[in-house]
């Protein structure tokens, strides 16, 4: 039987949802040892939230000592392959059989649209960790070659507790970015989630015990990032720190590894991605694709394509059409209306980020063609529409600096070196993509881009067989594919002589 999902379907739903908000430490739910709680207004009405344990320095002990023993152990590590991917697959299915429960979690922390919730961040955080989890019997060590008399075996270990910290645009997506293959490799973790979106973080570490993850592999401690994620990053028993965030932030990690262990470091960080389109693209595509690659998830994404660089002949012609595009398919509402394609921003204070920097961008010149302006304020939430500017140059403010919300910046150019000038003129290197019917010509743009994925008429297409992150202030280290294993491991060799 199909369900017919309603407002009226999740209000109900809402109402007996269990919440919980304590901290997952030794496989169980606990307070934090002050007992103090910190609450976030909820993004789409400016409802207060769920009280959330606020986790700070012995919290983070706890759950790394917890951590350490289990890998130390070998629970997990030296589990049979085949018993730790069953393990993983039950995991996801566990995830899919919770749909619905995660999806509500989701939207109630960072307000988008429940259903986008519901069958694209939950579905895409189950496919992942069953990625993972299938991988886990198809790892190999090696042996190199030597003279007859000696043997050196190379193998891939693990390399002990992995403490991760993701961010509030898409929790569950990137929590299995990361969990998927730190755990599948033999990993212990304790995850800090940003404060904003802690819930989704909290029911996968239960239905992960609840899949037969021992108690210990998965640790998670909620708070503010430099009460919680500054200690975990300083924690001079953690072996590594995967982060996606800013690039402010990411800074400020790279600086606490140096100053504790030595701690590998894997960033993940901010984009300005740029779709160059060239006056022999196809218009529709183009279009189609600029405005739900940039106002997709509320323009909350790290490789939003905030970036347009158009030839100059069908600048006009192009932006008529994004308008058209964003007025038919985008529509902005309540995350629980069925019809939302694009829901809140993540609080007040981002919001006002936002609208301070569009007024920057005016103030400096740039011309509003349309939208971006706070909207659906008497529900309480915190909402700006989709909008564009033009009379555009790449030195202005709204042309350099990550907005993260729906805002997209329209560049002119007239030559094929000026494009490229143009792209890569940006100290990030996330994502692009190139529109032009030319295909020599699209891949020489495409190589010449210098960002870690490019697309070639079309945006945001991906997979999990396919490496994600940036070059340049983007960051460094891959997530998805099977590259990404080998970031939470290293080699070790055994040599053996004879005779």
């Amino acid at each position: 039987m199909t369900t017919t999902y309603t407002r009226d379907y999740w209000e109900s739903a809402l109402s007996s949802l269990k919440l919980e908000g304590r901290l997952f430490i030794e496989g169980d739910y606990r307070p934090a040892q002050s007992g103090e709680t910190f609450t976030r207004p909820r993004p789409m009405d400016g409802k207060p939230g769920v009280a959330l344990a606020r986790g700070v320095g012995v919290d983070i002990d706890a759950a790394v000592a917890s951590a350490r023993a289990a890998f130390e152990s070998g629970v997990w590590r030296k589990k049979e392959p085949l018993e730790k991917k069953k393990i993983m697959l039950r995991w996801a299915e566990l995830i899919r059989a919770h749909a619905e429960e995660l999806a509500m979690l989701e939207t109630l922390d960072v307000g988008k649209p429940v259903l986008a919730s519901l069958n694209v961040d939950v579905r895409l955080c189950a496919d992942g960790i069953q990625y993972y989890g299938e991988m886990i019997d198809k790892q190999y060590d090696e042996v190199a070659p030597t003279g007859p008399n000696a043997r050196a075996l190379v193998r891939k270990v693990p390399l002990g507790v992995i403490g991760v910290i993701t961010p509030w645009n898409y929790p569950m997506i990137i929590d299995a970015w990361k969990l998927g293959p730190a755990i599948a490799a033999g990993n212990s973790v304790v995850l800090k989630p940003a404060e904003q979106s802690s819930l989704s973080a909290l029911r996968l570490a239960a239905l992960a015990v609840e899949a037969g993850l021992p108690a210990g592999v998965f640790n998670v401690v909620t708070g503010y990032g430099e009460e919680a994620g500054k200690p975990l990053a300083l924690h001079m028993d953690v072996d590594m720190i995967a982060f996606t965030g800013s690039t402010e932030v990411g800074k400020l990690i790279m600086g606490y590894a140096a100053q504790s262990n030595v701690k590998r470091v894997a960033l993940e960080l901010g984009g300005k991605s740029p779709i160059v389109v060239f006056e022999d693209a196809d218009l529709d595509a183009a279009a189609s694709a600029a405005a739900w690659g940039c106002f997709y998830n509320a323009g909350e994404t790290c490789h939003a394509s905030t970036r347009l660089l158009v030839q100059r002949s069908v600048q006009e012609k192009l932006i008529a059409k994004i308008e058209a595009v964003t007025a038919s398919d985008i529509a902005l509402a309540h995350p629980f209306e069925p019809s939302s394609q694009i829901g809140a921003l993540i609080d007040e204070a981002h919001m006002e980020k936002v609208l301070g920097m569009i007024a920057a961008g005016e103030t400096e010149g740039a011309k509003r063609v349309f939208g971006a302006e706070r909207v659906l304020s008497e529900t309480g939430g915190f909402y700006i529409s989709p909008g564009v500017f033009i009379d555009m140059t790449n030195d202005m403010s709204l042309a350099r600096q990550e907005i993260f919300g729906p805002v997209l910046a329209v560049i002119p150019f007239d030559t094929e070196e000026e494009a490229l000038r143009l792209a890569n003129d940006t100290i990030y290197g996330l994502a692009g993509a190139v529109f032009t019917k030319d295909m020599d010509r699209a891949h020489r743009v495409s190589e010449a881009i210098h960002a870690g994925t490019v697309w070639i008429n079309t945006y945001d297409m991906a997979n999990f067989s396919t490496p994600f992150g940036g070059f340049k202030q983007s960051g460094f280290g891959r997530d998805r594919s099977v590259h990404a294993i080998d970031k939470y491991c290293d080699y070790k060799t055994i040599w053996q002589q004879f005779g």
